[in-house]
């Protein structure tokens, strides 16, 4: 009895539909690539234009425009216009936070 009462308990609270499903899983996905973790890392720390990105991390424009697509359909990271120049930025705190949680424990070990 217990454990039906305690399954019915999940299925309503606490089940996953499989947008949420989806997009955990895309942005593990997300964070599973070396790229994109440089590339959230540092616009973490700053806002930079697609060169600048490029520059820094020694990356192809084209390769750094990619990933930054793929990053913005996550809304993990956001853009401005400045005049001809797109500016990105971070955005969503949760993830960085998480993120830098990541890059901490690798450097703890």
């Amino acid at each position: 009895m217990n454990i039906v009462i305690e399954k019915e308990k999940y299925e309503k609270e606490m089940n996953l539909d499989e947008e949420t499903l989806f997009i955990v899983s895309q942005t593990f996905k997300a964070l599973g690539d070396p790229t994109r973790i440089r590339i959230l890392h540092l616009l973490y720390q700053k806002e930079c234009s697609v060169n600048e990105i490029a520059d820094i991390l020694d990356l192809g424009q084209s390769t750094v425009s990619h990933q930054l697509r793929f990053l913005k359909n996550l809304r993990l990271v956001k853009n401005r216009r400045a005049g001809t120049t797109m500016f990105y930025s971070q955005n969503d705190e949760h993830v960085i936070q998480i993120l830098e949680q990541m890059i901490a424990h690798a450097r703890h070990t």
